[in-house]
């Protein structure tokens, strides 16, 4: 990476403790303001050479789309609807960042995924929660696990794991358990559930 210039540190630090106080980046009139531009342009010019440096990342379309690229590992990304057939954490599916936090067990958590749907609603997992993904983590028969079959990720409780059958369990009785036979249907386990996260609205 290449060095910033004293107003672009500037910048950049004005972005990280934006995230740490409220868990979102700064809009280019926050930018501004805070720092005595005339114009959100200007804020946009220093963003972009910024980001050609590889500190951040730009969401082309989002008022507040600016990504740190951190080195040190402190922003966890949030997952939303996670595009057909494409990677978990490619960039488009990333909504956007919250800071590590030493009370969060953070330090197990590679990405939150945000839950849609009422299928784990018995286990206290609702719609629009966020769970706490790890990859490392083992998947033990009984963890909730983010799966892919074919292209579809899901949330479920593992139940049964074998090489001809994988069974996973909605946690609502109101849905039929899923049974996948990986040497049909491409199966991936992404990672298991380790925490939860209901942000106030």
């Amino acid at each position: 990476m290449k060095n910033l210039t004293k107003r672009q540190q500037e910048i950049l630090n004005l972005i990280k403790n934006h995230m740490l106080d409220f868990g979102f980046p700064p809009t280019r009139a926050d930018i501004a303001k805070t720092l005595g531009f005339k114009s959100p342009n200007a804020a946009e010019q220093h963003l972009r050479a910024i980001e050609k440096k590889g500190f951040i990342k730009i969401l082309s379309g989002a008022s507040r789309g600016i990504i740190l690229n951190n080195s040190d590992n402190d922003e966890i990304p949030v997952i939303g609807l996670v595009a057909a057939g494409g990677p978990i954490l490619a960039q488009e599916n990333i909504e956007k960042t919250i800071p590590r936090s030493n009370n969060l067990l953070s330090n197990d958590i590679d990405y939150f995924l945000r839950v849609k749907g009422d299928s784990m609603v018995e286990v206290g997992i609702y719609e629009e929660d966020l769970i706490g993904v790890s990859k490392t983590r083992g998947h033990k028969i009984g963890n909730i696990v983010v799966a892919r079959i074919n292209d579809e990720v899901t949330v479920k409780t593992l139940m049964v794991m074998s090489e001809e059958k994988v069974i996973l369990r909605p946690e609502n009785q109101n849905y039929e358990d899923i049974e996948v036979n990986p040497q049909i249907d491409e199966l991936v386990i992404e990672g298991s559930c380790v925490a939860l996260l209901r942000e106030s609205i």
